[in-house]
């Protein structure tokens, strides 16, 4: 019998399980796939017996030094500034978070920000970059992993999120006992926030225009190294088995099937703090205007929002709001580290998007996932009267980098006040032309995703 090669898999948060494992990307490969983590038993043996996992090695805690952390973080604010400057956008810089809630996280960030504006110049950005490498190197962790690795020689390492921290010293291990690394660039607006944290000898991009940021941000990093692949998460739509049928899905949510669906889609606290408040006013403008007869609304919340902001509104709202939650399953503990989605998750978000008309929110991906099935997005552009972080502005959002690949402003809906919701719901001036263009600037080739992505691994 053929000893099997092994491939190791790093999932740093919930969504690398939902778009490696749960999507075509290891479908046929003869390897065993062994799966590095730090999930309870009782989630391991669910993912088991719903992927082709071969194994799991439980690996080592990871505390991270003092002077790893200092390093990570210089690097960080330094990249941030020096990417401020050369795209000539001051709100790259609200990627830091400049207020810290205790004394002692905020005296360590504040000497980080007194002495990161010395380290702008790409140079020394570099030499601390090399300094990283040697700290991480000195961690008993390092250590650890380079046993683990030395003893199974697999054939390839790969993580499915640039900055997981704990895969910044699995991948030196591996770069140091030659065995090749491949990571994911996360999302499509990721690379200017300077986030970086591992090395890899392969870097996999959603597009073209990804890979360009690649070059802008990175520039040692060589060209060679970043491969244009697509991403597996869009793939789903395409999969008529994920779409539960209409009966199914309308009786469990207690949808009527002759309403339409306007899906609003949460976003997490720290980007949108305001959306329990976006979500009652689309609610109050549609009953005031006497349209709950003709919508219905569906609202999704972020995977790892557990604060029961929205529990008011949806309440009292009750007759016009159905949540469809996702599933996903957590630990006790409720890290966002720790919560990934079930299968039926998936079937699950493609259904909302298949049934739904629209979707509304600030600023989201979702955007992208609704425009494979050529339905409009409303992105909400305003802020609230009584707004619950006073430095927060929905104006600043988009204003982030990644808003500069959109081909016009006409590519979404553009909600400016609450008041004009139901006209713009109702006549919108959704633009299908350049909704493709932006759909095919970001996420280009999504159909091979799986097949692109399996052959560089």
């Amino acid at each position: 019998m053929i000893k099997k090669e092994k491939i190791v898999l790093l999932f740093p948060d919930g969504i690398g399980v939902r778009n490696y494992l749960y999507s075509d990307v290891f479908k046929g490969i003869q390897d065993d796939l062994v799966l590095f983590h730090n999930f309870d038993p009782a989630t391991i043996t669910t993912l088991k017996g719903q992927t082709s996992l071969s194994d799991d090695i439980l690996i080592p805690e990871y505390k991270e030094s003092i002077q790893e952390k200092f390093l990570r973080e210089l690097i960080c604010l330094s990249r941030l500034y020096y990417n401020a400057v050369s795209t000539s956008n001051p709100i790259v810089l609200t990627n830091w978070n400049w207020k810290q809630k205790t004394l002692s996280k905020s005296l360590f960030y504040k000497g980080i920000e007194k002495i990161a504006p010395f380290f702008k110049k790409y140079s020394t950005i570099l030499k601390l970059e090399q300094r990283y490498q040697k700290a991480i190197r000195k961690n008993s962790f390092y250590d650890e992993m380079k046993v683990i690795l030395e003893e199974m020689q697999p054939k390839a390492v790969f993580c499915s999120h640039q900055r997981g921290l704990k895969a910044a010293p699995v991948f030196a291990a591996a770069k140091d006992l030659g065995i090749p690394t491949t990571t994911v660039i996360y999302s499509w607006d990721n690379l200017h926030k300077a986030r970086l944290a591992l090395r890899a000898d392969n870097y996999l991009v959603w597009s073209e225009y990804m890979k360009a940021e690649m070059a802008l941000y990175y520039p040692e990093i060589l060209q060679e190294q970043v491969h244009v692949t697509g991403t597996p998460q869009f793939e789903f739509y395409g999969d008529q088995t994920n779409i539960i049928e209409k009966k199914l899905f309308f009786e469990k949510y207690n949808f009527d099937p002759n309403k339409k669906i306007i899906c609003f889609s949460g976003d997490d606290i720290k980007t949108s703090p305001d959306d329990p408040s976006y979500l009652k006013d689309i609610a109050a403008e549609l009953t005031k205007a006497n349209l709950q007869h003709e919508y219905q609304i569906l609202f999704r919340k972020c995977p790892v929002d557990f604060s029961g902001r929205f529990d008011s509104v949806v309440r009292e709202y009750s007759n016009l709001i159905k949540e469809v939650a996702p599933l996903w399953h957590c630990n006790s503990s409720k890290e966002w580290s720790a919560v990934y989605p079930s299968r039926e998750d998936v079937k699950l978000l493609v259904s909302t998007v298949f049934y739904s008309d629209v979707v509304v929110n600030v600023g989201s991906t979702m955007a992208f996932d609704f425009a494979i099935l050529n339905k409009p997005c409303m992105f909400i552009n305003y802020d609230q009267e009584n707004k619950k972080e006073k430095d927060w502005s929905v104006k600043t959002i988009y204003q982030f980098q990644h808003f500069k690949s959109m081909p016009s402003q006409d590519a979404v809906i553009w909600l400016n006040n609450k008041e004009e919701f139901v006209e713009k719901l109702t006549n919108s001036g959704y633009n299908t032309n350049e909704m493709l263009r932006w759909k095919e600037t970001v996420i280009a080739d999504y159909k091979n995703a799986s097949c692109n992505i399996r052959q560089k691994i």
